[in-house]
């Protein structure tokens, strides 16, 4: 189980060890992401193999909306510090014990993530096709 420290994230803060950040937040509360969120937790790792595991931890439990039961607030929900350190350490730990089924895990997320921002650029590459195909049937 890697070692590492959660607190509230404060602005203009710069981390020398690796770190990712929890939004803390809104209904994505729970949301990993590498640049700081304005309202977020950071997590302090010893090193980048440990960030990275413990990101896509992070990210299975925000997608399944893990912590939509621990939110408080009426207007805006947010999820406390304690809450979260209380809850996250032991389902990271649970998550992460088979060690060759998170280590696979984590491959094919990577891979989904990768497949997931491809099929956004040829996306883009269609919309930017249809508008210079629109531009020129338009100037005739």
């Amino acid at each position: 189980m890697p070692n590492y420290i959660i607190k509230t994230h404060r602005k203009d803060t710069l981390y020398a060890k690796p770190h990712l950040f929890i939004l803390n937040k809104g209904m994505n509360s729970g949301k990993p992401q590498n640049t700081p969120f304005t309202n977020s937790f950071v997590v302090i790792f010893q090193n980048e193999k440990d960030c990275e595991s413990i990101y896509f931890v992070a990210y299975s439990l925000w997608q399944t909306k893990f912590w939509h039961q621990f939110l408080c607030g009426s207007v805006i929900p947010f999820l406390r510090l304690p809450d979260f350190k209380k809850e996250f350490n032991p389902k990271a730990s649970l998550m992460m014990q088979e060690h060759e089924e998170h280590q696979k895990n984590i491959a094919t997320l990577k891979l989904l993530e990768l497949k997931e921002k491809q099929f956004h650029e040829n996306i883009n590459l269609i919309n930017d096709l249809r508008r210079s195909i629109l531009y020129r049937y338009c100037r005739k």
